[in-house]
């Protein structure tokens, strides 16, 4: 038996989703990565209480869509440890697309909001494309054991961290909540702010109201 897995490279579509419309009255421009079995225009509605005048929510759309059980809802995952680099490196392609077809503007107030999974990717991301922002927003997920303090020596010091868990959280116990605590202090310094609510692995909708 001669088995062998092969690579080709080739061209793809995906969707994203926006909440509001980006005008001039615009302040500030969200990027929200969404967690495993969500859909991007679902994840939306957790930003829907911003003032619509004022916020434009970019969703990205995880590439892996399956079906949950029992009900065959639709959700989608970003990345597994199967080909975690080639996988990461198309979604840095992907992310690429989408904010160079948004065009957010320089002296816009911009926040990167990643939920559950999609703190790792938001953090890769960052790390691997330098993108400036003025808040980073780290709700209940996990921070990539690759990365290392230089990665975000290019943040400006006024750049906000914020680290948003439930202390009832499932897939976080208080080992895990006190690692991931740590490697954000040793990442981020004393920038990091901490924000524990009394919940389960949930997005916290209040939270997001008083992030700006």
């Amino acid at each position: 038996m001669n088995s062998q897995e092969k690579e080709i490279t080739y061209t793809t579509r995906n969707s994203y989703s926006t909440l509001n419309t980006l005008t001039e009255q615009t302040k500030t421009v969200w990027l929200v990565c969404h967690g495993m079995g969500y859909l991007s225009r679902y994840f939306l509605r957790y930003f829907k209480n911003l003032d619509a005048e004022e916020n434009y929510i970019i969703a990205p759309q995880a590439p892996s869509k399956f079906y949950i059980q029992p009900k065959m809802h639709v959700g989608a995952n970003w990345l597994t440890r199967d080909q975690t680099d080639t996988g990461m490196d198309n979604i840095l392609n992907y992310m690429d697309a989408v904010l160079e077809a948004e065009k957010i503007p320089d002296s816009i107030n911009f926040i990167v909001f990643g939920y559950s999974q999609g703190v790792s990717v938001t953090m890769r991301y960052l790390a691997k494309r330098q993108l400036k922002c003025n808040q980073l927003v780290l709700h209940s997920g996990g921070i990539p054991i690759e990365l290392k303090a230089d990665d975000f020596k290019y943040l400006s010091k006024a750049t906000k961290v914020k680290l948003i868990y439930g202390t009832e959280d499932e897939y976080l116990d208080s080992e895990r909540i006190e690692k991931e605590s740590d490697r954000a202090l040793d990442l981020f310094g004393k920038r990091v702010e901490f924000l524990p609510f009394k919940g389960k692995h949930v997005v916290n909708v209040n939270y997001i109201n008083s992030l700006i």
